[in-house]
């Protein structure tokens, strides 16, 4: 935590456990993924009665990801400038603005698939914000050592407002309407804004050392130069880039193997949203798994065996389409998916020294997210052209690709010595 938030109520709580500031975030960090899920589910549902063309589909994703390509490196800096809790606040408000305007489209039947694209690339660019003060902040909320337990509450509860509550909810809006949908996310996302902005007290701005008067690219530079120069980082980002590519090629035309009388999976818009609900189970489970798999295997056998079992289980749907199937399938890409990514983001928020933690996050969210909008494209390209059964094998086999060069990369030896050169002074 920074000089300027070290209330005595912050240090009892932290010696209690995680404490209530972090319940703050965590409890806004529901509420806003709650209205992710529904706008998740709801938008590629809502598309299929605007379009059946797979590459349009696939825009929606190019859409949801493009803002991290754009302003991840700019938002990088901000994060590093501002209050991160104001910043989330800010980011959260605007969010149900950009919503109330998709119900008021929704209710009036002007929506669109230009438009809707438009508004999901709008929502896009307030998940970049956001989700950067999020991650920056809760090194600031937690003792270092319950950083794992604490990444893996904050997964945890992301996945079961997204894909428990979230997704199935969307499917009963769906019903009702577009415009029901959009409100109840736009609600939500107010609401989150509420909750941090008055469970969160103190001052969350950055303290950093040293001489700041350079420009907004020279701290741009910095976080790069960090991340290339990283003998750690750098292979983790280059894998993430990899496989977020891969896997958004594979899920932007998902849909369309899924839904529908003419798809594979044949289901209705109603059960696709139960199909996914395993995903949250994984998920839950996951997450309280994470820091004893941790201990047990050590980090990066952890992440190795996490990658590689989640892109092996993107076969199940290709070969066995069967809904019970499925579910299966996704409730263990759940736990694998949130036990390596609670691990490789805690990882992460250990190696990189707080002050530069918003622009590092940034400079690799902006590489391992902004490969997605390309994913999206491609797989819709692809689908389009030779079948999405081509586009899920080709996913699979690049990420196992990505997998394999993590894997020969960087040693369990490695890490450990990143680890100790971090708390250096």
């Amino acid at each position: 935590m920074t000089a300027a938030t070290k209330p005595t109520d912050v240090a009892q709580d932290r010696r209690r456990g995680l404490g209530r500031p972090f319940a703050a975030q965590l409890t806004s960090t529901g509420l806003a993924n709650l209205g992710d899920g529904i706008l998740g589910t709801l938008a590629p549902l809502v598309a299929l009665s605007l379009t059946t063309s797979p590459l349009q589909i696939s825009l929606l994703s190019a859409a949801t990801w493009l803002p991290w390509l754009l302003f991840g490196l700019a938002a990088g800096v901000v994060i590093d400038r501002v209050d991160r809790r104001r910043a989330q606040v800010v980011a959260l408000a605007v969010r149900a603005g950009v919503l109330a305007t998709g119900a008021v489209l929704g209710f009036t039947g002007a929506l669109t698939m230009p438009l809707l694209v438009c508004l999901v690339l709008a929502y896009g660019a307030t998940e970049v914000f956001a989700d950067l003060g999020a991650t920056a902040i809760v090194p600031e909320l937690v003792p270092a050592e319950r950083l794992s337990a604490a990444n893996g509450r904050v997964i945890g509860v992301q996945q079961v407002a997204n894909a428990f509550l979230g997704a199935p909810l969307a499917g009963v809006l769906v019903v009702l309407g577009a415009g029901v949908g959009f409100g109840t996310s736009a609600a939500l996302a107010a609401l989150a804004a509420v909750v941090l902005a008055v469970g969160l007290r103190g001052s969350f701005r950055p303290q950093p050392a040293g001489d700041h008067s350079g420009t907004a690219l020279g701290q741009v530079k910095e976080g790069l130069a960090f991340l290339v120069r990283h003998p750690v980082m750098r292979p983790l980002v280059i894998s993430a880039s990899v496989l977020n590519l891969a896997g958004t090629a594979y899920f932007a035309v998902f849909v369309l193997w899924a839904v529908g009388p003419a798809s594979a999976m044949q289901l209705t818009e109603a059960q696709y949203p139960l199909v996914m609900l395993g995903f949250a189970l994984g998920a839950v489970a996951g997450s309280v798994l994470a820091e004893p798999v941790q201990r047990r295997l050590g980090v990066m056998p952890t992440i190795l065996t996490t990658l590689v079992g989640s892109v092996l289980l993107l076969l199940v749907p290709l070969f066995w389409p069967n809904g019970w199937a499925v579910a299966g399938a996704v409730t263990l890409f759940g736990i694998t998916n949130t036990v390596g990514n609670v691990v490789s983001q805690s990882l992460r928020q250990r190696l990189v020294p707080g002050v530069l933690l918003g622009r590092v996050s940034g400079a690799a969210r902006t590489l391992a997210f902004g490969l997605m909008p390309l994913g999206a494209l491609l797989g819709g390209l692809v689908a389009e052209r030779a079948g999405l059964p081509a586009t899920f094998l080709a996913a699979i086999a690049l990420s196992l690709a990505a997998c394999v060069y993590l894997g020969v990369t960087v040693r369990p030896a490695d890490v450990r010595a990143a680890e100790a050169e971090s708390v250096r002074p």
